[in-house]
């Protein structure tokens, strides 16, 4: 008989007050949830209830459950369709951490940059510009001595290259009086003559205890050469270590945006904890029209060979769309159990075909009475990123001489593509 997919191992995690983030998250198992006439909110699938919470509308990665009540009751909205996250079931409770300072903060001069001594926090997102608060100096070339001995310096210098390429840099850093923990971070801003502009962070440290981290950020603006429509694209990509344990994480986010609604956004993320690793990727597509794509796929797995996970997705256009999914796990002898359902909406906005199975012999295949809801547009686009996006927008090139072009390689986009967002490398 297969092993119940819904009681993993659990596992005695030992954390530190010092240590980084490395806690495992809680993987998700999705449930689409619709709005029927009486208003109240139903599974896609049938078999035994699960206990749901309702969440808002565009958090979209929270998750909880409430196992006294099952369903809900939902007020009577016009908000589009809710996807919901459901945790795997647990015997232990999983308590929220909180990001914890490493060590005592240095006490720089005045004249000092601050020492920059917190790593990244997970699932983060891509923070927007002004939260990294980047001022580029003139022509700085400065260190000191802090009053317990530390050490900092900063460093500023502008470079130019071909096609009118312009990038003014800020570089700063430092040292506890032993030399064991350090930090370092570098501004950036880029442009050139074909309207390319790039604003940019990269940062990192490692502390007394061996414990590292990494953690870039970018923000693009360019013309399509095809198009010609204008573009922004943003990334980051941020990455932790322990120095004591077989622990350590890494997340790429990038969202992409034009000028006609065309937006693309998604994150692949891993982690390790001992003997514990999982896997997180999702993605969003809208192509401006009213067509919309979306994915997730999450799994884990323990040195014991146990593993588990879930992905769904939807497509919809005009009313007309799908959604499927499943939910699997495999015991260490190799005993799977899965659950598939998916659903057919028809674009009357009131008969939605549901089916699905299970390896436990459960199945259904049924017409049902439900009005179809879903997300056209992304929640945040292209009016918001450009809001949010003045500093990027204010760079100024350099003057172009009279009767100098920009030169535009069409059969090329190394200058404007973001990080690969290929499977990273296990930190």
């Amino acid at each position: 008989m297969a092993s119940n997919p819904s009681v993993p191992p659990t596992f005695a995690l030992r954390l530190r007050r010092s240590e980084v983030d490395f806690r495992p998250p809680v993987l998700l198992r999705r449930r689409i949830l619709i709005r029927t006439s009486d208003c109240k909110i139903k599974c896609c699938c049938s078999g035994k209830a699960t206990p749901i919470r309702r969440i808002a509308a565009g958090s979209g990665r929270k998750c909880g459950n409430n196992p006294e009540q099952w369903p809900v009751e939902s007020k009577k909205t016009s908000h589009k369709v809710r996807i919901q996250a459901l945790p795997f079931a647990s015997s232990q409770s999983v308590v929220s951490s909180r990001q914890e300072k490493f060590f005592p903060r240095c006490t720089p001069k005045n004249s000092g940059p601050q020492f920059r001594d917190t790593p990244p926090k997970r699932d983060t997102g891509i923070a927007n510009e002004k939260d990294w608060g980047i001022s580029l100096n003139e022509h700085v070339n400065e260190s000191g001595v802090n009053a317990d001995g530390g050490t900092w310096y900063r460093e500023s210098g502008e470079d130019f290259g071909e096609n009118g390429l312009r990038c003014r840099w800020t570089k700063m850093g430092g040292q506890s009086h032993d030399g064991l923990s350090e930090w370092k971070e570098t501004w950036w801003e880029k442009s050139d003559w074909s309207g390319y502009k790039e604003l940019g962070v990269e940062k990192s440290g490692r502390n007394s205890e061996g414990d590292s981290w990494w953690e870039t950020w970018r923000e693009v603006l360019y013309q399509d050469e095809w198009s010609n429509l204008a573009r922004i694209e943003r990334s980051a990509q941020k990455q932790a270590k322990s120095g004591i344990e077989n622990a350590g994480w890494y997340e790429n986010w990038w969202e992409k945006y034009d000028a006609k609604g065309w937006t693309e956004k998604g994150a692949h993320k891993y982690g390790r904890l001992n003997e514990q690793s999982w896997w997180e990727k999702w993605g969003e597509h809208y192509d401006g029209r009213g067509s919309v794509l979306k994915w997730t796929d999450k799994w884990a797995e323990t040195e014991l060979g146990t593993r588990w996970g879930d992905k769904w997705e939807e497509k919809f256009f005009a009313g007309i769309g799908s959604r499927q999914g499943e939910t699997w796990h495999v015991s260490p002898a190799g005993e799977r159990w899965s659950r598939t359902w998916g659903e057919e909406h028809f674009g009357n906005g009131s008969k939605v075909h549901k089916y699905g199975k299970s390896t436990t012999g459960e199945s259904w295949d049924i017409i049902v009475d439900e009005e179809t809801y879903y997300e056209a547009e992304p929640h945040y686009g292209w009016a918001d990123v450009v809001g949010d996006s003045s500093q990027l927008l204010s760079i100024q090139p350099q003057e172009k001489p009279p009767g100098v072009y920009p030169y535009l390689d069409f059969g090329s986009t190394s200058s404007t593509s973001l990080p690969k967002d290929d499977d990273p490398s296990p930190p």
